[in-house]
């Protein structure tokens, strides 16, 4: 793929991202270092990356594809629907119950996608923050 000034300023936004832009997000960042990149260019640039492999799409449940670069370690998803914030996390224990889950089925798990939907628990004012 050859790697041209639009490109790359894509690239670079999205390397940048400490979160999962969908096309309109990553143009609005870019536009705003290069005002003249057209959004058509957004999204073919982004189909490019995930046709590559070096991108991956994500549809949460907002409709909209969200994009994060392409992972060599498996991570799960918690998505604030107060937000829209994706934070990814690992957790050991949640690998291993579904790996059981499938050989009690009688299957061998070869690949998962988990997306939790969760709101924020509110603070009580009397509990001094305290979340136990």
């Amino acid at each position: 793929m050859r790697l041209t000034g639009q490109r790359r300023l894509i690239a670079q936004v999205l390397s940048e991202a400490q979160d999962h832009p969908d096309v309109f997000e990553l143009h609005r960042r870019v536009v705003a270092q290069c005002p003249h990149v057209a959004l058509a260019t957004i999204y073919r640039t982004v189909k490019r990356l995930e046709a590559e492999g070096i991108l991956e799409r994500r549809e949460f449940r907002d409709g909209h594809a969200r994009y994060e670069w392409a992972s060599k370690k498996h991570h799960d998803h918690l998505i604030d629907l107060e937000t829209g914030a994706v934070i990814e996390f690992r957790n050991a224990e949640i690998e291993r119950l579904q790996e059981e889950i499938a050989r009690q089925l009688g299957y061998r798990l070869v690949s998962h996608r988990l997306e939790l939907y969760a709101v924020p628990i509110p603070v009580s004012p009397h509990s001094g923050g305290d979340v136990s």
